[in-house]
């Protein structure tokens, strides 16, 4: 069957994957990346917002409505929070379509707790979907991706993983933690034309219930997934950055630090007299990820020691 898509940027030939694509922001994901070409697995568990329960129906209905409007889809349920479901995920992909080009995570649960009252059930179960959940469909496809010479990852952030949020550490600290996992995917994937990037999104989906959203702007799943698309399209020129989605408004978030004070030596006084310049923001310096953001930040340090350290006595 011959598909008709938007001008623009096409993904005619590619196989995407996109995790929690049963509903809200993923369903909009795979939605778009149908109408431009792309032949999409539909990963959903059917579960509720705690990640309790299953039903095919999200990730079925999704697929069969993509094949109804002339595109190519098929529905996937295995949960990314095992090993074994990482792999069927992408394993679908690989078993349909022979390949897998895009990989979008955006599956999630949430369980609100105060901090001191939450449970490790609890913790480990939102871990589980959001950062493992990432790390095992990452490491399934990576491969193939690395392989095949290329791939686009797009893994889902918030602005909790960034500044935190009250009542959900474990969801803070995993969404914090896909932020390392996507950087070191793109230093390993650099020399293989794999980029990966995330996405900060905020969309008024179910992960909204519960809060007052009555003096928002628009927020709807749409103003997200061109972002998303672009990360996910063969010409996006970025790896490793982190791309922030908010009620229309678009931008880059990074690490940044303090220029840095140098002393041969210090004593916790001292630390305490210099504080206001070692936190003194005026001159951010940054350093990218790739090609070497990690390298850098060590020859920047090591720069500022110069040559005040004694020479050893021979």
């Amino acid at each position: 069957m011959s598909r008709t898509h938007p001008a623009g940027l096409s993904f005619d030939g590619r196989v995407a994957v996109v995790t929690g694509a049963g509903r809200g922001l993923g369903r909009v994901y795979a939605e778009l990346l149908a109408a431009r070409g792309a032949a999409v697995v539909v990963n959903d568990t059917g579960a509720d917002l705690t990640g309790d329960g299953a039903r095919d129906d999200p990730a079925e209905q999704v697929a069969a409505q993509i094949r109804g409007a002339g595109g190519d889809a098929v529905a996937c349920t295995a949960s990314v929070a095992t090993p074994d479901g990482g792999e069927a995920i992408i394993g679908a992909a690989l078993e349909h379509y022979g390949r897998v080009d895009v990989l979008i995570h955006n599956a999630g649960n949430v369980r609100r707790a105060p901090l001191r009252e939450m449970s490790s059930e609890d913790f480990d179960a939102v871990l589980d979907v959001h950062l493992r959940g990432a790390f095992h469909v990452v490491r399934a496809a990576f491969g193939a991706m690395c392989d095949a010479g290329y791939g686009r990852i797009v893994l889902t952030s918030s602005i909790g993983g960034i500044y935190g949020n009250t009542g959900v550490a474990n969801y803070a600290a995993a969404k914090a933690g896909v932020i390392g996992l996507s950087n070191v995917a793109a230093l390993e994937g650099a020399a293989h034309d794999v980029r990966c990037n995330v996405v900060v999104p905020a969309a008024v989906t179910r992960m909204a219930e519960g809060i007052d959203t009555s003096a928002y702007p628009p927020m709807e799943p749409e103003l997200v997934a061109p972002v998303v698309g672009w990360l996910a399209h063969e010409s996006c020129s970025v790896t490793g950055e982190v791309l922030i989605a908010l009620a229309g408004r678009v931008a880059r978030a990074v690490v940044a630090e303090s220029p840095g004070v140098y002393q041969p030596s210090w004593t916790v006084e001292e630390v305490g007299d210099r504080i206001a310049e070692v936190r003194d923001i005026g001159a951010p310096v940054i350093f990218p990820v790739v090609p070497d953001g990690h390298a850098d930040h060590i020859r920047y340090s090591f720069a500022m020691a110069q040559t005040e350290r004694p020479e050893k006595s021979q």
